[in-house]
């Protein structure tokens, strides 16, 4: 859309925001950006602020909300540190690592980072104006909920960033959680007068069964609200074949497969990150995964895994007092594999220390001393995707590192990997325990395949992860066009 003379252009955009976290903003962000591709439109995605321990590394070297990735993708670009600009990564339960425009700013407990976020706004309008440049139209996502009224000062996320850059609201609210009436209108009740008049309409989410039931409810939040309706979404069943935002995730996965010959073991640590690490595996028809929750011992099985984790040393020491660490070294002494990803390689070692507090507390902890290497945390970040070699199998190998510090030993003389630019991980002496820093390493199937194969799995030879990752969000898009209002919402993002 032009301006008038000697007016810049501005680009077509919109904002979803949520009546609460976890209402599928995402996931119909990736809906529509991937309709609106399809429709020939230069599609961005943009989310000022997120908060997620699930990132994705970009190719300048930076990182983002692995959602903001997801949206990406489906938008037939790129994606850039511009289109999450703040991105906060949970090391304890009032504390985050702060990353702006994809690299390490800094650590802040909650009330430091509410004196510190109204000075990045400059910084996400200067990424949102990049973003938007060469755009048709940028797809904006909020986060959490604009009613959380104790926090508008200073907000970047929700309404202080739509009137900051001048943005039509659409309100998504969900009605599998129960009270979607209560939430919207609530929501809209909340709101100053000024913030209502940037609301253009509402979306109901997460429907089950007969939406002609629903017909007086609707009805109800139009009156109370004065809000345009702009759908009524189903549930959609394949939104586990996405990469999930963040851990809340974790609590909607569908159980193990009983058939799956192969059992894998998780444990669910509390600061568990980069976990779409083990979509790949679950997807495999012969391979159950389970993430096991605190509260339980690790059950038999064929390979525990560890994961990645935003707080090495505090989580190393969740497990040990879950009695995790006697499960492993026990399932080790039958017999059973082990594999280690980024922290979970690092907890693998004889000892992990934090002497700056990178991660949290300075301090050092003993590690499970299944593999003879030790690691130190630094201020230094490794971003980066990597290619290379399995040595065990000579498969091909991609994935990206996101990890700090440095990790040596005696076992580093058995690594796991030959990269690009040097040997990466250690492996055990009889080759059942191993690990690495690389995320994303079972996407490529050379590497899965010859992975599993080599600890006795069978392999789905018809899973091509990739293709059914862009299935999805095919079937996505899909979903949104035939159930949201998208030529309204493409003239509520024009009017702007």
């Amino acid at each position: 859309m032009s301006g008038g003379p000697g007016l810049a252009r501005r680009t077509p955009a919109l904002m979803l925001q949520g009546t609460g976290s976890d209402v599928g903003k995402s996931l119909l962000t990736a809906g529509l950006a991937r309709a609106l591709h399809r429709r020939s439109l230069r599609v961005r995605p943009f989310k000022p602020q997120n908060m997620s321990n699930n990132a994705a590394v970009t190719a300048e070297g930076g990182e983002i909300g692995r959602a903001q990735a997801l949206q990406a993708r489906a938008a037939g670009i790129a994606p850039s540190v511009h289109m999450n600009p703040v991105l906060l990564k949970p090391q304890s339960e009032r504390g985050a690592q702060v990353v702006v425009q994809g690299r390490l700013f800094g650590s802040a407990g909650a009330r430091e980072y509410q004196a510190l976020r109204a000075s990045l706004l400059p910084r996400v309008l200067e990424s949102f104006e990049l973003t938007a440049a060469g755009a048709d139209i940028v797809l904006v996502e909020g986060a959490g909920s604009p009613a959380e009224v104790n926090l508008r000062d200073g907000d970047i996320a929700n309404m202080g960033f739509a009137e900051a850059a001048d943005l039509p609201v659409v309100l998504v609210g969900d009605i599998e959680r129960g009270g979607v009436i209560a939430q919207l209108c609530g929501t809209h009740l909340l709101l100053r007068e000024d913030e209502r008049a940037r609301l253009r309409g509402f979306v109901v989410n997460k429907f089950r069964g007969d939406p002609t039931l629903f017909a007086g409810g609707i009805e109800t939040i139009r009156s109370m609200t004065g809000l345009r309706p702009l759908g009524v979404v189903p549930f959609f069943a394949r939104a586990h074949e996405l990469p999930a935002e963040d851990a809340l995730a974790l609590d909607r996965l569908p159980p193990p497969r009983r058939a799956g010959r192969f059992r894998i073991a998780v444990p669910r640590l509390p600061r568990i990150a980069n976990f779409d690490d083990l979509d790949p595996l679950r997807a495999e028809s012969d391979v159950a995964v389970e993430l096991v929750p605190p509260g339980r011992a690790l059950p038999l099985c064929d390979l525990v895994l560890l994961p990645g984790s935003k707080a090495t040393l505090a989580d190393l020491a969740a497990l040990r007092a879950e009695g995790w660490d006697i499960d492993i070294l026990a399932h080790r002494r039958r017999g059973g594999a082990v594999l280690g990803l980024c922290a979970g390689y690092q907890m693998l070692g004889r000892r992990v220390a934090d002497p700056e507090g990178i991660e949290g507390a300075a301090g050092e902890a003993p590690g499970l001393g299944l593999l003879d290497v030790e690691t130190v945390l630094t201020t230094e970040k490794r971003l980066a995707e990597v290619e290379g070699v399995a040595l065990a199998t000579g498969a091909l190998v991609r994935g990206y590192e996101m990890h700090v510090g440095r990790t040596d030993g005696p076992g580093t003389a058995r690594p796991m990997l030959r990269l690009r630019d040097g040997l990466d991980g250690a492996v055990s002496a009889d080759g059942r325990v191993m690990g690495c820093h690389l995320h994303g390493i079972f996407a490529d199937e050379a590497f899965r395949r010859a992975f599993l194969g080599n600890l006795g799995a069978a392999v789905d030879a018809s899973l091509v992860y990739e293709e059914r990752v862009e299935g999805a969000l095919d079937a996505l898009a899909d979903h949104c066009e035939t159930h949201l209002d998208v030529a309204a919402l493409v003239e509520i993002a024009r009017a702007r």
